[in-house]
């Protein structure tokens, strides 16, 4: 972990734009005349997914994947100029939010400046020819960290946007030399004190097909070296596979609950219920109570929240990355109100630093605690909408609903769950 990560991170709330998706528009004015929606929200961070403009050889679909990247000093004309970027972040933080953007440094699209100028800085096959080492990413080639001046150039490149963003969201971060990241953090903190970093992790999997390819493939414990926050895709395979019924709750409650010990104490992770690449929560999640419950678990989780552009309005339909394909704002059941609730929840300081476990009751009900000192903050999340009675520790009394409206009761030692999401705080019981 980066000795100096604050634990505060904890209390953010991150909201993910795609600017092209964003609005009809496609541009970085559309998505200024929106942040003060997005502020409203609840939101601290705004991650911009790539702005820099798109490489057309090789390219997927007809816009191409803005992780195709030709220019890494450049923005993409189809949002705008320099000073609409500027200006858009100058916005942002009028408004009291940072700003950070994405960083996709393990490749480039194959017609990027990079390659015109400095092929020596690739992956070579054996013939010579560029390439790359994930077979499906066939419209990027592989950057080659082996030569130095690659290391100074992207480091200047992250320390001239670091005038004007708060930080960077780091694409596939294992794939790049640890030693690398942590020179970069070391040099962008001379531009930009208390630069936020996010890596994106990999998958178990990924990592183990990686190293055995002789690919670097950075874990966990030690992109924690060098990052502040990190995805939470150590523990997703469990996620995902109770959504999809071949895990049981318990497997992913111990998932939760190990990161508590095999991270550092200032651990910070990212927690979602969807993102860019994975399906939209709406459609991985049926049923209004259990996407309810699952929402306010998300902010209930130890780490930063992240938001994607559209989670708010129940979007089930993943926009694509190669195509223009705008958000529908009117989707779905607008979450407004709950994310705003939550919002609330997230400052609480018992959040920012406490110790916290995960267990799996009886009819698919995660019960959490968060302690620290006497006080706990107890949740009760119905993953399904079943009720039934959830033993508790916790003296008996009536406490508000943090996660909805209404109180709680509990009662010799246990509260009625009637499928909605139960948040509350008290003091710890005594003995």
């Amino acid at each position: 972990m980066a000795k100096n990560t604050p634990k505060e991170y904890r209390n953010l709330v991150m909201y993910s734009v795609f600017v092209r998706n964003h609005s009809q528009e496609g541009t970085f004015e559309a998505v200024r005349r929106d942040l003060g929606r997005i502020r409203g929200l609840g939101v601290d961070i705004i991650w911009l997914m790539p702005i820099h403009p798109i490489g057309v050889q090789a390219r997927k679909g007809r816009e191409g994947s803005p992780y195709a990247i030709s220019d890494y000093r450049a923005v993409h004309p189809d949002y705008g100029t320099l000073e609409d970027f500027r200006r858009l972040v100058d916005s942002i933080h009028a408004l009291g939010m940072k700003c950070i953007i994405d960083v996709v440094y393990n490749h480039t699209s194959p017609d990027s400046w990079l390659v015109q100028n400095h092929p020596e800085w690739f992956y070579h096959r054996a013939d010579g020819s560029f390439g790359n080492h994930v077979g499906d990413w066939t419209d990027v080639v592989d950057l080659d960290y082996s030569n130095p001046g690659l290391w100074d150039y992207q480091i200047e490149t992250l320390k001239y946007w670091a005038s004007m963003v708060d930080g960077f969201r780091c694409d596939v971060a294992p794939l790049v030399p640890l030693d690398f990241w942590i020179r970069a953090r070391r040099e962008v903190e001379t531009v930009r004190p208390g630069c936020i970093w996010l890596a994106e992790s990999v998958e178990p999997e990924f990592i183990q097909f990686a190293r055995g390819q002789g690919i670097t493939a950075l874990s966990d414990s030690e992109i924690f070296q060098a990052f502040d926050l990190s995805y939470e895709y150590d523990i997703y395979p469990c996620y995902q596979g109770y959504l999809d019924g071949v895990l049981p709750l318990s497997r992913y409650a111990e998932a939760v609950t190990q990161q508590e010990t095999i991270y550092p104490d200032n651990y910070v992770k990212l927690r979602y219920l969807e993102n860019h690449d994975r399906l939209r929560a709406a459609a991985a999640i049926p049923g209004e109570t259990a996407l309810r419950n699952w929402t306010a678990f998300l902010y209930f989780q130890k780490g930063t929240t992240l938001l994607y552009g559209g989670q708010e309005h129940s979007c089930s339909h993943v926009p694509n990355l190669f195509e223009k394909d705008p958000v529908d704002w009117t989707s779905g059941p607008d979450r407004t109100e709950q994310l705003q609730q939550l919002y609330q929840l997230k400052q609480d300081p018992l959040l920012t630093d406490s110790t916290y476990r995960l267990q799996a009751l009886t009819g698919d009900i995660l019960y959490g605690v968060h302690q620290s000192g006497e006080r706990q903050l107890t949740g009760i999340f119905s993953l399904k909408g079943n009720c039934g009675l959830v033993p508790v520790q916790a003296p008996d009394g009536i406490y508000p609903n943090l996660a909805g409206s209404g109180s709680v009761e509990v009662k010799f030692s246990r509260v009625s769950c009637q499928g909605e999401p139960i948040i509350f705080a008290s003091v710890r019981p005594a003995g």
